[in-house]
């Protein structure tokens, strides 16, 4: 018996010991390097890039190698970009758990951004989705920065030609995932009672629309100076979460869409209809270790004592899913809200406004342009 003591004390000893091995790794932050030189015959061009894991500081404007063209793939002259809570994540390395796939102390890939809207420069060969001259949104790493190289089957679509390249690179990853959490995770249908909690964020503004094309009854939740914008997007009653609690009301809905994680999920069940559900979307912030994969666990182990159905989404960019949006700006179904505009050197203090949690719909990067703010 005292053997058997003995032994487990030593593999629970060797556990703790990988363990804090393993987080010590994980958080270890390596000092910045500095830039190489560009290598003999590089084309160069303006890029926002980042060598180590930190605050908005680490974020610096360098010339670096422009992509060249290659079989099966575009390359796209970025006229705008977005700013999203994905990339102040990468920035920062945090949770610290994604450092494992992102890089481990300092990160693989300098490139930031994803979201974009640009002009297709050239194609290369077999390339027959698009042509030079295309004006083209969707998403590629890299979007902070003059010039992208995109596959051809690639997250991509044409332009609406109604919207402006600003307007198109709103939408990419908050359209698709609002997109995404209505009516995939959702199933929504017309007549449906929907709220959507944080409706005046990057996500939140996306969802009360789109959840209005579906023919939902939309009530959106945001501060007292964003209650105008909200109803003026289409959501049919609108609370101010500063004076009264959601939660505590007598209302019950269909689907509660959660882009801002101000409740537990009890609070949330409470209002929910005997069969309704909760999405919880984007990565809540739930510390720096575990983040997002906290917020999965919690919905699937909820769900499985109630008989509301509580999910977790990470949106995945597609095609087909742009060219939906696509359609429905173009027939002003749906229309992006920018809140401000900086210039590709300002994209520290785009991101460092954004961390600050009180966007109003969409953060814009101008690559090729000063902004007009």
């Amino acid at each position: 018996m005292k053997r058997r003591y003995k032994v487990l004390s030593l593999v629970a000893i060797l556990l703790l010991a990988a363990g804090s091995s393993l987080a010590l790794v994980l958080s270890h932050n390596s000092a910045c390097p500095a830039a190489p030189p560009l290598a003999a015959g590089a084309l160069p061009m303006k890029a926002i890039v980042y060598r180590c894991y930190g605050p908005p500081e680490v974020l610096k404007l360098e010339q670096i190698a422009k992509p060249s063209v290659a079989d099966g793939r575009m390359i796209v002259k970025v006229h705008a970009a977005s700013v999203n809570p994905l990339d102040w994540h990468y920035m920062r390395g945090e949770p610290y758990f994604m450092r494992a796939m992102a890089g481990m102390g300092k990160p693989e890939s300098i490139l930031m951004g994803v979201d974009l809207a640009g002009t297709v420069e050239s194609v290369g060969k077999n390339v027959t989705r698009f042509k030079p001259g295309d004006e083209v949104f969707g998403g590629r790493t890299g979007a902070f920065g003059e010039y992208v190289s995109v596959a051809e089957k690639g997250p991509l679509a044409m332009k609406p030609t109604n919207m402006t390249f600003e307007q198109a690179a709103a939408v990419p990853i908050a359209a698709i995932t609002a997109l995404q959490a209505l009516r995939d995770k959702a199933n929504l249908q017309a007549g449906q009672s929907v709220l959507i909690n944080g409706a005046s964020g990057g996500v939140g503004t996306f969802a009360v629309q789109i959840a209005k094309v579906y023919g939902a009854k939309v009530t959106g939740v945001c501060s007292t100076r964003n209650l105008g914008l909200v109803r003026s997007i289409g959501a049919d009653e609108v609370i101010d979460y500063t004076h009264e609690d959601f939660t505590q009301a007598s209302q019950r809905y269909d689907l509660i869409v959660d882009t801002v994680g101000t409740h537990p999920l009890s609070d949330y069940r409470r209002v929910l209809k005997p069969d309704g559900a909760v999405v919880i979307v984007g990565s809540l912030d739930k510390g720096r270790w575990f983040g997002a994969i906290l917020g999965l666990i919690d919905a699937k182990l909820y769900s499985l004592f109630v008989s509301q159905k509580f999910v977790f989404l990470l949106a995945e960019l597609n095609p087909k899913d742009l060219e939906t949006l696509r359609d429905w700006m173009q027939a002003g179904k749906v229309t992006p809200v920018i809140d401000r505009r900086y210039a590709l050197s300002e994209v520290p203090e785009a991101i460092r406004y954004l961390e600050q949690g009180h966007a109003r719909g969409k953060v814009i990067v101008t690559v090729d342009q000063a902004p007009q703010r």
